[in-house]
């Protein structure tokens, strides 16, 4: 079987990373997305909101694991023999990062990274935009699937 992972904070996923693990959905049997876990970053949403949300955005696709990780990503490749690295690209900038973690990431373990070119639709997107604009009210239906602009909705409501 052909595996990937997608990994990110997804905090909330945008359309621009529903985009990204669609077409990987369409080249892979098994897509695992990874909401990687960073205990030092507060986030918006819980690791399970933010699972269960992707769980909703990405049920069509059929062919996609949503499941937290903290520690190295070469580790939970290596724990479910999970041979590619899927990572979407918005600019030049992006490129520049990504590039050094493919290199240490093939280095460490052997695990290749496939950079997908972002849909120019969504080459600004940002999940920390996305809560920015809808933090001071502004309308990001746009950018995010339905039931995220809800749970934004209710989230920002509550606080």
């Amino acid at each position: 079987m052909r595996r990937a992972v997608c990994p990110g904070s997804f905090d909330p996923i945008t359309n621009g990373h529903l985009d990204i693990i669609a077409r990987a959905s369409k080249l892979y049997d098994v897509v695992h997305v990874a909401v990687m876990i960073n205990k030092a970053k507060k986030g918006m949403f819980t690791v399970e909101e933010r699972m269960d949300l992707i769980r909703q955005c990405t049920a069509e696709y059929g062919n996609v694991e949503v499941e937290s990780f903290h520690g190295l990503l070469v580790d939970y490749c290596k724990e479910r023999d999970i041979p590619a690295i899927v990572k979407g690209l918005r600019a030049v900038s992006d490129f520049d990062y990504e590039l050094q973690m493919a290199q240490m990431n093939n280095g460490l373990s052997g695990v290749e990274t496939l950079f997908v070119p972002t849909n120019p639709t969504y080459s600004f997107l940002s999940s920390s935009l996305v809560k920015e604009v809808a933090t001071w009210g502004g309308d990001v239906s746009h950018l995010v699937p339905p039931v995220v602009n809800r749970a934004l909705d209710q989230r920002l409501t509550n606080s």
